[in-house]
């Protein structure tokens, strides 16, 4: 049975922390006394990135990925006891956010605990060792889900006793583990957590279609709507970063956000980023200044949960490696949190459930025009995204506005909007 649609978290604000670089001390405690400010940002649900044990074997780096599990059912000691997690949840709940930690489920380290107790839960290669489908993954081993079904069982398990402390999972890779597991998770789930939230790490596109080439397991991302309520927006990132790289249009770009409107269930929720743990920063790809500005205000407007990852309202242009200690820069000068706070205002108390969502691009400015609207009204968003002026054409009356962004006037004057190359909102 399909799942019902928790509508409200298209208007989420999740803020992702990678616990090891996210303070100088890299621990739990240490992330405690930023949690009012990440509030603040309109953060509505912090995802802890992996927060397990790592392998030491083919580890990558001096400190290995936090990707590379060794223990699902325990802490990672370099971030302290499992004592200090809890303290750390309490807190989190304390200032009226949500908790999800990351589920690793396609994979572990090579040492890792289900290797040494369950070897025959694993992909074997050819010669008989295991291995994994990536090849540049090249310091975690697969599991196999159609071996045995005691795997699943034990994934389960382990996803109901986190589900005691924690609101929600992101699930690592989910494309490449059966959607029936999945559902049958998130059914065993619901009744230790009564709505969990459910975030789906799925694939590129290109990244899906190689794997289903090779014959191997690569579930759609209409398919994984079955079980999760939010899922990456990989399948049109592609084009989105030839974008950036001044390879493709934006009207390309923009197209497939409207071609998801036809693709995907009703209520459909994609996860909205500039930035995440596996891309470069924003800032470094695009630089400081109006462009940021607006392409941080076109992304809290489009339809879906919004992504901000730690560091990213500083403008950090430094990608963090995952591999090694390597501390967020929060000194740079920068500052987008006022600007991200209205946004997220923005989000939850004018947005809604959207009925109709359009896009459009003046390709020559590089501006996107959208639109969406539902019960709650209609919105339009003006986003010059190379922070240029010009005259905009709107599909508005001719009159005057209030931009919801920094409420200052907007006039429309002959089905045109005057932009000075600052980001706009309004409603008509």
């Amino acid at each position: 049975m399909p799942h019902a649609i928790n509508k409200s978290l298209q208007q989420a604000i999740i803020y992702s922390v990678f616990v090891r670089n996210h303070t100088q001390e890299g621990t739990f405690r240490a992330l405690i006394p930023d949690l009012p400010r990440i509030k603040a940002l309109g953060t509505d649900i912090i995802w802890l990135m992996p927060i397990h044990p790592l392998g030491e074997k083919a580890r990558k780096g001096s400190l290995g990925s936090p990707y590379a599990n060794r223990d699902y059912r325990a802490v990672n000691p370099e971030y302290g006891t499992f004592e200090d997690f809890e303290a750390l949840v309490e807190a989190i709940h304390a200032q009226g956010m949500k908790c999800i930690i990351d589920v690793v489920y396609n994979h572990t380290a090579p040492d890792s605990v289900l290797w040494e107790t369950h070897p025959e839960w694993f992909y074997r290669k050819p010669d008989g060792n295991p291995g994994n489908h990536v090849g540049d993954w090249t310091d975690i081993i697969d599991l196999d889900y159609s071996k045995d079904r005691a795997l699943w069982d034990y994934q389960i398990e382990t996803l109901c006793f986190w589900a005691q402390l924690v609101d929600g999972f992101r699930c690592d890779v989910a494309t490449f583990v059966p959607v029936e597991f999945w559902e049958q998770a998130r059914m065993a789930v619901e009744q230790v957590r009564p709505g969990c939230i459910w975030l789906a790490e799925t694939v590129h596109r290109e990244f899906g279609e190689e794997m289903r080439r090779r014959g191997l397991y690569a579930a759609t991302d209409a398919e994984v709507y079955a079980a999760f309520d939010i899922e990456y927006a990989y399948d049109i990132q592609t084009v989105f970063d030839r974008w950036l790289e001044g390879k493709a249009s934006l009207s390309h770009y923009l197209d497939l956000t409207d071609f998801q409107e036809n693709a995907y269930p009703y209520g459909f929720n994609k996860l909205r980023y500039l930035e995440n743990h596996d891309t470069p920063r924003i800032a470094g790809r695009l630089g400081r200044g109006l462009s940021l500005e607006n392409l941080t205000a076109f992304m809290y407007f489009l339809k879906g949960a919004t992504l901000v990852y730690g560091g990213q309202e500083v403008a950090s242009d430094h990608t963090i490696t995952l591999f090694d200690r390597d501390p967020v820069a929060w000194d740079t000068g920068s500052d987008l949190s006022p600007l991200m706070q209205r946004l997220a205002q923005v989000k939850h108390e004018v947005f809604g459930c959207d009925d109709f969502y359009a896009a459009r691009a003046d390709d020559a400015h590089n501006i996107a025009v959208l639109e969406r609207g539902g019960d709650w009204g209609r919105a339009i968003g003006v986003f010059s995204l190379r922070g240029e002026a010009a005259d905009v054409p709107v599909d508005v009356p001719d009159g005057a506005y209030v931009n919801l962004i920094d409420a200052l006037p907007v006039e429309v004057r002959n089905g045109a909007l005057a932009t000075n190359g600052a980001p706009v909102i309004i409603l008509s």
